[in-house]
């Protein structure tokens, strides 16, 4: 069951991104490149974490959604925003010194404790251009994205708060651009 969990959580990450390249590609959606940069080097570090901790279903959604992140980013390159404003070097250099921690403390515990604080940088970026500008945004990619995070979290079978914590973080930090895009279209009303 467990299994089961996994993987269905990783096929989420893969379905959630469809919509969101479709919408770039047709110019409705404009990704926050440092957020999508942020996200492709720590979903690699997170992946590696995990593993190196002893994860095994919960993988599942950690390898899908970093290799969609990547997809994304790189289509963010040509059609994306963002990238060099003040708040965007900021989030850069924040997630850089994360990094340069995580390398010098050799601990897959702390890399992952780091990599969430790193990943938070990337989300706030794309939870304000949210708020600012809910139509630049896909709204299924970010509720499919929460549901994967869900079934992540559920898919560890353990109450070990080191496998849970990166799947729970990721349910919640995309619940937080789900509720900015609503609120976004809310006060643009």
């Amino acid at each position: 069951m467990l299994q089961i969990l996994g993987i269905t959580s990783g096929l989420l990450a893969i379905v959630a991104v469809v919509p969101y390249i479709r919408d770039i590609i047709k110019k409705t959606t404009r990704p926050e490149r440092a957020s999508w940069l942020i996200w492709t080097v720590l979903g690699g570090i997170a992946f590696f974490s995990q593993l190196a901790k002893g994860a095994t279903n919960s993988l599942w959604m950690t390898a899908l959604s970093t290799l969609c992140v990547l997809t994304v980013f790189l289509l963010s390159l040509r059609h994306g925003e963002g990238g060099l404003v003040k708040r965007d070097i900021i989030a850069l250099l924040i997630a850089f010194l994360g990094i340069v921690l995580w390398y010098f403390t050799k601990d897959a515990t702390i890399a992952l404790l780091i990599v969430i604080g790193v990943d938070l940088s990337g989300s706030v970026l794309t939870i304000i251009k949210s708020y600012r500008d809910p139509e630049s945004e896909t709204l299924s990619t970010w509720i499919l994205a929460s549901i994967s995070g869900l079934f992540g979290t559920l898919s560890v079978g353990s109450f070990s708060w080191v496998l849970l914590i990166y799947p729970l973080y990721i349910l919640l930090a995309n619940m937080a651009v789900v509720i900015a895009i609503s609120l976004g279209k809310k006060h643009a009303r």
